[in-house]
């Protein structure tokens, strides 16, 4: 009997626990749901599987979403949106630390629909958020940019915070981007005294400058409603708005303009490294932030994901940003996504050992974005039969 004891515990296997850990399928679920339909495929394969969820995100849109999911608390205040109109905006809070997600005031989702703004559009709110956060005490505000309506280098984001962007006669430029070309003088002396004594970290899955052919203006204007006279009118007023900066603080503003995440979010980034930020991965940030590191380390298999695996998930998405993780702890990770437009090399490059499309299931896409959810659970029940068996 001693003798089958021993046998016993050196067959015995460790209990197998699943990390989910992807980003929103955007237009069809969050990433919430995403981690729930998930849970749903998996348990019905294998009952009682333990499963920890920690949705995350990019720095873009659903940033505080996965914050306040990961045990941040949720705070709301009325700002400006990016015309105006009063919008109420959350951002994330745990001790000292908040997540403030720029897309909550100044995002394209915050236009009415079918509407597009490029050259008016204004960070302002992206600055009355962050003056909300400072409110709080914060010391570290993780700052994630991305799914703006806006290309105003981040002038309204620095007016809300005390700066003052004034005209020949001495008047505020007008809101946006646009109005950029009417500047005559920056004065920065009357900012926020309190963004000098925390840390503020640039959070963005872009690098581009602020301006020319890999700028702001010419690769995102576009996305934003921007045409060709557009693009090169916002391009020029940028170049503008950052030599008048010069003239009034020096040799820096030129140095930002040109620094990686300058052009984040219609330049938005511009205007958080003239704060002083700290400019790195919006992935990386969060995955810190969400206390992805001891989660991983209880787990045997992740999945993560998005809605669409391709050429741009490489560039410092989310799903990219996990699977680099997990394969430097030397784990398995696999990807769920609506769709799949990367080769197979280039997956098992990004160290993803399988990728699970909702299309091998339905190849009708309209029909994926519509049934995401139900699609989603079939998909997960083929990951539990293939690596939970």
């Amino acid at each position: 009997m001693a003798d089958a004891a021993v046998n016993d515990t050196r067959t015995a296997q460790p209990a197998q626990r699943v990390l989910i850990a992807a980003d929103k399928f955007k237009g069809s679920l969050t990433a919430v749901q995403v981690a729930e339909r998930l849970t749903a495929g998996l348990r019905s394969v294998v009952p009682g599987l333990e499963i920890e969820s920690l949705p995350v995100a990019d720095g873009g849109d659903g940033t505080v979403d996965a914050a306040v999911a990961a045990g941040f608390e949720r705070r709301e205040v009325q700002v400006a949106g990016p015309l105006g109109q009063a919008v109420t905006a959350a951002f994330a809070l745990r001790g000292d630390t908040a997540v403030v997600e720029m897309a909550e005031a100044s995002g394209l989702q915050r236009l009415p629909a079918g509407v597009f703004a490029p050259l008016t559009a204004s960070t302002y709110g992206s600055g009355e958020l962050l003056r909300a956060a400072l409110d709080t005490g914060a010391r570290t505000i993780v700052f994630g940019v991305g799914g703006s309506a806006t290309t105003d280098g981040g002038a309204g984001m620095l007016s809300a915070l005390g700066a003052r962007f004034l005209d020949a006669q001495g008047k505020p430029v007008t809101p946006g981007g646009g109005g950029l070309a009417a500047l005559a003088r920056a004065d920065l002396s009357g900012l926020d005294p309190r963004l000098s004594s925390i840390e503020l970290v640039l959070a963005s899955d872009v690098d581009n400058p602020l301006t020319g052919p890999r700028g702001a203006s010419a690769v995102y204007g576009p996305q934003k409603g921007a045409s060709p006279d557009d693009v090169a009118a916002l391009d020029a007023a940028l170049a503008y708005f950052a030599k008048v900066l010069e003239e009034a603080i020096g040799p820096r503003a030129a140095q930002c303009a040109a620094s990686p995440g300058a052009g984040a979010a219609g330049g938005v980034g511009y205007g958080a490294l003239l704060l002083g930020a700290r400019f790195r991965p919006g992935i990386e940030v969060m995955l810190d932030v969400l206390g992805f590191a001891p989660a991983l380390e209880r787990a045997s298999l992740v999945i993560t994901g998005e809605g669409s695996l391709d050429e741009q998930t490489l560039h410092g998405k989310a799903a990219a940003g996990v699977a680099a993780a997990v394969r430097a702890a030397g784990k398995e990770v696999v990807a769920v996504c609506g769709r799949l437009a990367l080769p197979p090399e280039a997956v098992a490059r990004a160290g993803i050992r399988q990728a699970y499309p909702l299309t091998d299931v339905e190849p009708d896409m309209a029909t994926c974005i519509a049934y995401a959810g139900p699609l989603l659970e079939r998909v997960a029940e083929r990951i539990a039969r293939d690596h939970l068996g």
